[in-house]
This record gives structure tokens, C-alpha cells and sequence, in this order.
């Protein structure tokens, strides 16, 4: 099997025919890849920003169709068309009982690897590993969506579009007419945008430090745009020195987060959306936190229920609320992925989609 593999951190990620995988086990299917995304958490899980076991093979945003069950499994049914899940909701846990399954922890990595290499285990990223032509994952990984859906749409759903437009519409729950301030508009920051959008959000203003994404911001539904050295002048004359009311970072770094907090009004929301380091600590005197009541959010996948919040994306999409097929600019082979990452890193605004034959 051909897939997507990386041996060391900080080394470029290599194509291998060498892959092959396992049949499902108990609670487990096996899935056809047909479309993935190139998300910019994956270039940071082969960085080294974000932690990872190795051999890797990336990718967690991904579409497909179900090819076999394991023992005991009753569904999807061999032939659906899903979508994978990196954080599948066991269903039962205290998280998911109590309306929080973007946080469960119940389903984990199988003991024993899907994936291996010349003999050797690999392991699938976020539990996913979409960068291959098959993954096998836990069955509640897999959330089925109508056949009619095209697999390269579907895939974005699977992460951005739930990370950003959750962020607004889960997390902060934002209210018609107030002001938004989006930093970081890659794949993630314009969903943010969309999602704002959604919620009748005004005015919505994006920040990034590259033309093109703001270019993008603006063509998604951002009223205005600001580089960061602007920021401070436009959100004084927008409002009227008071600070936003809701500040999204999608950057996932300790001076963007601090960027965001400091542009948010007493009293407003700041939802920290970008997947940071460990080692980027985040600082906050306990004055500032006492006396201007900002909340400071946490957002992990858009705090969504993919079991309900993939199909109600995607019901927006046919609607023409919202617009995912101009989210992918190239479509690629695993051949590409490696230059995709090398243009990602060097702030190449062009996002990728893996297909597969």
C-alpha cells in the first residue's frame, strides 16, 4: 500500500510503497481513502511542535468508504461514505453524557498498530492516519454521511470547517452584531470567518501577516483586514477603543494569544483556536484576569459532536451557507504532500488536497 511516511522529526516526509496494514479487529473498519486534507497540524506533528510517535504516517482530515468490518461490528456498512473523526465520542463517558464529546478520551489507539513499514509498526496519525490509501479505525471513527456528498468536501469538514466554524457558533456562541477579530487566517482562520458569518457577526476583522490570507479572509466574508502592526489603529477605529468582543486566535502561539486577549473589550470572549506547544507558555497577571472579566476560551475541534455537527455542516453547504469547495485551491497525489508541507512552512497560502485513485 502507498502512504505518507515520516521517520524522524524535522526530516521531510518520504512516499513508500512499503506500507501495509492490518484487518480489522473487534469495534474496528477499515476505510478506503478517497480525499484528505493537508492541514497545517500535520507539518507541525513532523516539525516536532506538536508531539508524535514514529515512524508516522500523517493526516487526520479525511473522506472515504467503508471496505470491511471487523468481528462484531454492525456498522457503517460496508460501501458507506464517511468521514473520519480524530476524536471519536465513545458515547458513554462522562464527557459525552454530559454534552462535551469533543473531550472524551474513552477511545484509544488500538494496542496493537494498524499500520507497519518493512516489517515494522508505524503508527496513524491522531489515530487517523489519512495519508494512505487505507486506514483501519475504531467503527465510531467513522461517521457516515450521505454517498452524494463529494469526498473532497467532505474531507475538509472532518477538521477545519468543524475546528473553525465550531469555534464560533460551539464555543464562544457568538451573538448576532458583535464585533469579531480573527488571528491567523489559514485553513482554520477563514472557517472562523464563515462561522462568524453565520452568526451575523459585525464587523468581522482578520489579521494575518500574509497579503494572500487576508485576501482570502475578505473573499470568505471578513469585512476588514489588518496586518498585526495595524491591528491596534483599526480596532480603535472600529471599536471606539473598547476591544472586540469576541478575539479568535488560529495561530496557536503564546504572542498571537496575548494579541488577541489584549483586543478584546472588558467583559468580551477570547477563544484560543490554534493547536500550541507545550513549550510556549502564556502569560497572565492575576490582576488582568481579575479585573477586566475577559473569558479566556479553550477550543478543541470547534467543541463539536461530530455525530450531529458533520451532517448540520454539511446541510449549510447544500443551503449555500457556506462555502467548501472554494477551501481547496490544488488537489494533489501523495506524491505532492512533501512539497505541500515545504510551501506551508514557508507561508505558501495554497491548501492542499489529497486524492486518491
Amino acid at each position: 500500500m502507498r502512504g505518507i511516511i515520516l521517520r524522524e522529526t524535522g526530516k521531510p516526509v518520504e512516499v513508500s510503497d512499503e506500507l501495509t496494514i492490518r484487518r480489522p479487529g473487534p469495534g474496528e473498519v477499515r476505510v478506503r481513502l478517497r480525499a484528505a486534507g493537508v492541514c497545517h497540524s500535520d507539518l507541525s506533528m513532523c516539525e516536532g511542535r506538536l508531539p508524535a510517535r514514529l515512524p508516522l504516517v500523517p493526516g487526520h482530515e479525511g473522506a472515504g468508504e467503508v471496505v470491511e468490518l471487523g468481528p462484531g461490528v454492525s456498522g457503517p456498512p460496508v460501501g458507506s461514505h464517511v468521514i473520519l473523526s480524530w476524536i471519536p465520542p465513545c458515547g458513554g463517558c462522562a464527557y459525552c453524557l454530559g454534552g462535551q464529546p469533543n473531550l472524551c478520551t474513552s477511545v484509544r489507539p488500538p494496542a496493537e498498530p494498524t499500520l507497519s513499514i518493512a516489517g515494522e509498526p508505524a503508527h496513524a496519525g491522531l489515530g487517523v492516519g489519512c495519508f494512505a490509501e487505507e486506514t483501519v479505525v475504531d467503527a465510531r471513527a467513522a461517521i457516515p454521511i450521505p454517498s452524494d456528498v463529494p469526498f473532497d468536501v467532505a474531507a475538509v469538514v472532518g477538521c477545519a470547517v468543524l475546528t473553525g466554524v465550531g469555534a464560533v457558533v460551539n464555543t464562544a456562541q457568538v451573538r448576532p452584531g458583535s464585533s469579531v477579530l480573527v488571528i491567523g487566517c489559514g485553513g482554520v482562520g477563514v472557517n472562523v470567518v464563515q462561522g462568524a458569518v453565520l452568526a451575523a457577526a459585525a464587523p468581522i476583522v482578520a489579521v494575518d501577516r500574509v497579503p494572500e490570507k487576508l485576501a482570502a479572509a475578505r473573499a470568505f466574508g471578513a469585512t476588514h483586514t489588518f496586518t498585526p502592526d495595524e491591528l491596534r489603529a483599526g480596532a480603535d477605529e472600529l471599536t471606539g477603543g473598547l476591544g472586540f468582543d469576541y478575539a479568535f486566535e488560529v495561530v496557536g502561539r503564546s504572542q498571537t494569544i496575548r494579541q488577541a486577549y489584549k483586543s478584546t473589550r472588558r467583559g468580551g470572549t477570547t477563544v484560543v483556536v490554534g493547536a500550541g506547544s507545550a513549550d510556549d507558555p502564556v502569560t497572565f497577571s492575576a490582576a488582568e484576569l481579575f479585573a477586566t472579566e475577559r473569558r479566556l476560551l479553550g477550543c478543541l475541534y470547534g467543541s463539536g459532536d461530530v455525530r450531529t455537527d458533520f451532517a448540520r455542516l454539511l446541510r449549510l453547504w447544500r443551503a449555500g451557507r457556506l462555502d467548501l469547495d472554494g477551501l481547496i485551491s490544488r488537489r494533489i497525489t501523495l506524491d505532492g504532500v512533501a512539497e505541500a508541507f515545504a510551501a506551508m512552512g514557508s507561508g505558501d497560502v495554497i491548501r492542499s488536497l489529497v486524492t486518491f485513485p
